[in-house]
């Protein structure tokens, strides 16, 4: 049998679907493991009080613990830096990596790199979030790079709720982007039900959808060096072979 790899994911404590997806994107990876650190994040807002949930404090005490189950990865899987700045990400792998001495990634840059590789220029941006929130994504993203022709997005902000919205209403949101033109489109929120339905949806629309969590599964696959072509059946970004090759 293969040497074990263990996968950490830090997770929103409020968030009902990252877990079950990541583990079910890697089901068929005997070898592959994942586990999860929680800290507190109950809503989704430009506040103050918001916006102090992602104090790197709390974060990396989360990190910590999951360090003591010597995981292969550290990933942040949640998108805070889409209307926080992309060097927030950047910082905070560093700071994972110097104090745990753990491989670390974020959905976020994740998706930056998947962008970057694939050349994608126009992208579809589907989220949960509310208006001002979906404004601050596209302002960050545009100066990270990363384009968006279309968007589409719930108005929501307490972060529980955006597990309720089903898969026909964020597949609507996609179908939506697509028609006002992109390249591909990606779903920014690591509590969203659409992973499972991504493969379908690419058949269907004849483009890339990217999930943020399968963003961070592929992202710490590739750093624990497995081969994300094993996965099946979650999409393109695991089948792509410009996607397949760790930098």
């Amino acid at each position: 049998m293969d040497a074990r790899i263990r996968l950490g994911m830090l997770t929103p404590s409020s968030n009902t679907v990252l877990e079950p997806v990541s583990t079910a994107i890697v089901a068929e990876l005997p070898e592959v493991s994942v586990h999860f650190g929680r800290f507190k994040v109950t809503e989704i807002a430009l506040s103050e009080q918001a916006l102090k949930q992602f104090d790197e404090t709390e974060i990396m005490r989360a990190a910590e613990l999951l360090a003591h189950a010597k995981v292969d990865t550290i990933a942040w899987n949640g998108t805070s830096a889409s209307w926080l700045g992309l060097d927030r990400d950047e910082r905070l792998c560093e700071r994972i990596i110097a104090t745990t001495g753990i491989a670390a990634c974020t959905s976020v840059l994740a998706f930056r790199e998947i962008f970057q590789r694939t050349a994608a220029k126009r992208i579809g941006l589907v989220t949960p979030y509310t208006d001002d929130v979906q404004a601050k994504i596209l302002e960050t993203w545009k100066s990270a790079g990363m384009s968006c022709s279309a968007e589409r997005h719930s108005g929501l902000r307490d972060n529980f709720s955006f597990a309720e919205v089903d898969e026909h209403s964020i597949s609507e949101m996609i179908r939506a982007v697509k028609a006002d033109g992109c390249d591909a489109v990606a779903v920014v929120c690591t509590n969203m039900r659409v992973a499972p339905v991504t493969a379908a949806l690419e058949t269907e629309l004849g483009i890339p959808v990217y999930d943020s969590i399968a963003a961070a599964v592929w992202k710490s696959l590739l750093l624990a060096g497995a081969d994300p072509r094993r996965v099946n059946a979650w999409g393109s970004l695991f089948q792509d072979q410009r996607l397949s090759v760790r930098t």
